[in-house]
């Protein structure tokens, strides 16, 4: 048995059916994504300056605490025209081959990009396919690349959303993928930034509202220059297919939030694994995620959505099935929710929890049962005595990795195999056994 306490950063971690898969996915994973993690940057609020230079600096850093992928959000220049806020969203691209000046260069990222590989790690860049600010020149170069109304004019996306209702993005103009001219041209700018940035793949943004067919095209294209990766914001397993390596896994985290409310448990968790909401191909990659930018600004910190349960489900993240995700801040246990089109710089404090992510991130690499997709092991729910515990295994080969999570706020005991007598968790902890 190997002895986690053994390993420094892992020392940290101590305390605290199989699922039906659709065999039809033809995307080849890039090597280097079989054993790796994401780390969401968002630019603007990551340090006073708000930029590529300043966020450079944080990279060693970065590496030191295992971090593989470099998630960056949007880099693009942002639309003036009926804007939100102060600064705008990230979201209303105004130029797709330029880069924000509030940000840097295109020399910065650059040698931001080249330095991240020098450290052995990638660099993604979030994409958004869907819609483009109303000042983007593609609105006045193309009009017949944009959704019009009944009237023949332009207008703000709207659509309904999964409550049954509809919204609106004022900020923003949706494409017409009816047109295949926007094809070439929205592949075309992606291409620009994996050639001229060397780049390694996209975050794509509201996925699911673009056509999947384009997609598999663009990801065949972007692969004649480079494997790249691509993670989908989105949850249907079509993307898999020949498009994506990844995709949001939603139903998760709201189990995850509903036992930070007390309002899910151990039960909930068996469902989930047992039966999945859909089937997903056996080497697509699932997003695990506690926070994102989405969740931060709108719904809440950690402390905000998890109270003491935080770190149980950060476990989670990293031991089921799945590729996971930390947020700009989590590592120094960041307790605010960022403005979205405001200057809101995060306060890095003492990086309280890098220790914590250090150590799950080594778990991580150092166990082929825990990888992402088919270089992985499914979940074989254990049996330790009482139902309040959610305990489970991954095996691949002679690594086992056997997980065990209190999602309750009390004391609860367990009988685990080749133990001697009982075991005791504490409320909202866990244990994690690696054997070879």
């Amino acid at each position: 048995m190997k002895k986690l306490a053994a390993l420094l950063p892992l020392a940290a971690l101590l305390y605290g059916p199989l699922a039906v898969h659709a065999e039809n996915s033809t995307v080849k994973h890039p090597a280097w994504s079989r054993s790796s993690n994401i780390y969401e940057v968002n630019l603007r609020q990551y340090s006073k300056e708000g930029t590529l230079n300043a966020f450079s600096a944080a990279l060693p850093r970065l590496k030191a605490m295992g971090v593989d992928i470099i998630w960056l959000m949007p880099i693009h220049p942002i639309g003036q025209q009926n804007h939100k806020g102060t600064l705008g969203s990230y979201y209303a691209v105004k130029d797709y081959t330029a880069v924000n000046p509030d940000y840097g260069t295109m020399d910065d990222l650059r040698k931001m990009v080249k330095q991240a590989h020098a450290l052995g790690m990638h660099v993604i860049l979030d994409w958004i396919g869907n819609h483009t600010a109303w000042d983007n020149p593609w609105a006045t170069q193309h009009p017949d690349w944009y959704k019009k109304n009944d009237k023949g004019e332009i207008y703000s996306v709207t659509f309904k959303n999964e409550a049954g209702g509809t919204e609106e993005w004022t900020d923003v103009i949706g494409l017409d993928y009816g047109n295949k001219a926007l094809w070439k041209g929205m592949t075309d700018a992606m291409a620009y930034w994996v050639r001229e940035a060397g780049i390694d793949g996209f975050r794509c943004d509201a996925a699911g509202l673009v056509p999947t067919e384009f997609w598999n095209q663009a990801r065949a294209q972007l692969d004649k220059i480079k494997p790249v990766f691509m993670l989908a914001e989105w949850n249907e397993p079509a993307l898999h297919e020949k498009a994506f390596d990844a995709s949001y896994d939603w139903p998760l985290n709201e189990i995850m939030k509903k036992i930070g409310k007390g309002q899910a448990g151990a039960a909930e968790l068996k469902a989930f694994v047992a039966n999945p909401p859909k089937p997903y191909p056996r080497d697509a990659y699932r997003l695990q995620f506690t926070n994102n930018h989405d969740i931060n600004s709108w719904q809440g910190s950690d402390k905000d959505l998890y109270g003491p349960a935080y770190g149980a489900m950060a476990v989670l993240s990293y031991t089921l099935p799945g590729m996971p995700l930390i947020y700009s801040g989590q590592e120094s246990r960041l307790e605010k929710k960022l403005e979205f089109f405001e200057k809101d710089p995060i306060d890095w404090k003492t990086y309280e929890l890098e220790g914590f992510y250090a150590g799950l991130n080594q778990l991580k690499k150092e166990n082929a049962a825990l990888w992402n997709g088919a270089s992985g092991a499914p979940v074989q729910v254990l049996d330790v005595g009482n139902d309040q515990l959610f305990a489970f295994k991954r095996q691949q080969g002679n690594n086992n990795v056997r997980v065990i999570v209190n999602p309750t706020g009390t004391l609860q005991k367990y009988k685990l195999a080749g133990d001697e007598g009982q075991g005791v968790l504490k409320p909202w902890r866990w244990r994690i056994i690696v054997s070879e």
